[in-house]
Formats: C-alpha cells, structure tokens, sequence
C-alpha cells in the first residue's frame, strides 16, 4: 500500500491562546480540541508531524517561575521543555481521542542553534502574554525584561537564534516511518548549543516556523503548512492599502518585507522549504486547515 505524502504542521500558540485570553488551561483545552479536529482531518489525506509554538504558554511558565523567589528562576531551555510536555500532552490527549485508530506520538525534541547568532543580541521573539504600556514599562524595570510593541499591546521579548540542526530527527523519521502522528519540536524545540560532544541550554525561544521548515526539509516533506491568528500573508499589513496574497510563487516573493516580529517568519520559513525541497508551503488560519493548502483559503507559497 504506497504511503500518503508527509505534511508538517506549524501551530502556532496564539491559536492555541487567542490574543487577549486569559491564559487558563481549561480555555487552552477547549482550543486545543478545536485544533485537534483540524489535524485529524488533514489526516485522511496526509501523514502528519505536527510542530507548535509556545509564545504565551513559555511566557506564562517564566512568570509563574519568577513569582516564586525562594529559588533562582529557572532557565528558558527548561522552560520551553516544560511547555513541550504542557502542550504537547494536551494536544496528544485531543488526537488520540479524535482518531482512536491512530497512533500519536509527543517527543522532547533539542535544537541546535549557534551561541554567536546575532540574535542574541537583538531579542525579537515575543512570549508571554499582551501588556498595557504602562503595565510593560513595570516589568522592564521590575524584571529587567526586553519588551516591544505588538499590535496595539507590548509583550516581552527573547533571543530567537536561527535553528541549525534537529537532535532528535532520525527518531522523528523512524516514527513517521511507522505511521505515527508525531507532536514534536514544540516551542521551535529546547535551544542547546553544542561544544564537541557535549549539549548545554541556552536562555531562547526558536521561532517554531523556521524549526518545522527545517524540519520539513530534513524529512523531505511534500507540504508545509503555518496555521495562525491571521487568514493570510498581507501586503502593507496595516495600511489602507493592505492586501491578501493568495497564491503566490517564490520568486514574486523575493525583496518583500513582513514585520519580523510575527509574519516575517514565516514567510521566511515557507519559502526556505519551497526553495529546498520543491514543495508547497501555505499560511493561513487554523479554521481553515486543508483549504489553504487546496488554494481557496490563505496563502499558497508555491515554485517559481
């Protein structure tokens, strides 16, 4: 029996957490399953890994962390493995009860990133939850956190080094191989940096775009897929002359600016996949799932 294509799904935390939602877990779950029922549709069709960001959950897991001085605060590689567990255990419970017959597999995945990354430097990868200014400029100066604006709101900010190679992919391949849906990579994967033989954490969130497309690639993968908060990739995003991009090559792409802070990533992430492997990439919001790689909904990166 020939196998379907492999799909590698982005999910982002934001539309695991809607903006401006409390970040409770009882609401998380409830999207959790909404998201769930997406997934398991696209597999009739595909074999399916699954990546997902952490954004607010890592944010909220560091401000839980901080609350509580008797001890040192916990480091954010320590964090982003807490919210793969956290996430990936949620969404686990969803699929396997949304597809009984259906193997799913969570792995705690590390991601090799480079400690000289300029990154590092620049922090731009927005976690935790949506500050008032006034609110954002007490935790600067309380906590000595980096924050910028997002939206109408501020947020606090991390390095976000580009990922270099996936630990655990040979493992990840041997799963799909088996015919698993995997959940893995969660929060862009546990940044390490490695010296010789020996792996250490190091304090930043991978954006998880750029982490499933390397991914995808290293899997030669047949399709990317970035479900989000936003319907589709705009151009001028903001201004009154916004608007959609539906199907689009990567080549028409080339010289176009998105904000790095959200939409940037991704359509990085997109084309650096379509590029490589030749396949198609597409952005757009979780409810519409399979109709964005069919065209009729968000943005279809395709050759060209």
């Amino acid at each position: 029996m020939e196998k379907k294509p492999v799909l590698v799904v982005a999910l982002g935390g934001n539309a695991l957490l809607k903006r401006g939602e409390p970040l409770e877990a009882g609401i998380q779950q409830q999207n959790i399953l909404i998201a769930a029922g997406v997934i398991a549709r696209l597999t009739d069709e595909w074999r399916v890994v699954l990546v997902h960001g952490n954004g607010p959950q890592v944010g909220l897991l560091a401000l839980q962390n901080a609350a509580y001085s008797d001890v040192a605060p916990y480091p954010l590689d320590i964090l982003v493995a807490e919210s793969q567990g956290m996430v990936g255990y949620m969404l686990q419970q969803a699929l396997r009860n949304a597809l009984p017959s259906q193997e799913v597999t969570t792995l705690l995945t590390r991601v090799t990133v480079d400690p000289a990354d300029p990154a590092f430097q620049d922090p731009c990868k927005y976690i935790g939850p949506v500050y008032t200014s006034v609110q954002a400029a007490d935790l600067a100066a309380e906590k000595g956190w980096r924050i910028k604006q997002d939206g109408t709101g501020f947020r606090r900010v991390v390095p976000s080094p580009a990922p270099l190679a996936i630990s655990e992919s040979a493992a990840i391949h041997t799963l799909l191989q088996h015919d698993h849906l995997v959940i893995c990579n969660g929060g862009g994967g546990i940044p390490v940096v490695q010296t010789g033989q020996t792996m250490a954490g190091c304090e930043a969130v991978i954006d998880k775009d750029l982490s499933a497309a390397l991914l995808a690639t290293q899997l030669q993968a047949d399709a990317l897929l970035i479900l989000t908060d936003a319907d589709a990739v705009y151009r001028d995003w903001g201004t009154p002359s916004q608007e959609a991009i539906g199907q689009v090559t990567v080549s028409s792409l080339a010289g176009t600016r998105f904000d790095a802070g959200s939409m940037g990533p991704k359509v990085d992430a997109c084309c650096q996949f379509v590029r490589t492997c030749g396949g198609y990439a597409g952005i757009g919001s979780l409810q519409d799932g399979g109709r964005i790689l069919s065209g009729q909904k968000g943005t279809l990166i395709i050759p060209g």
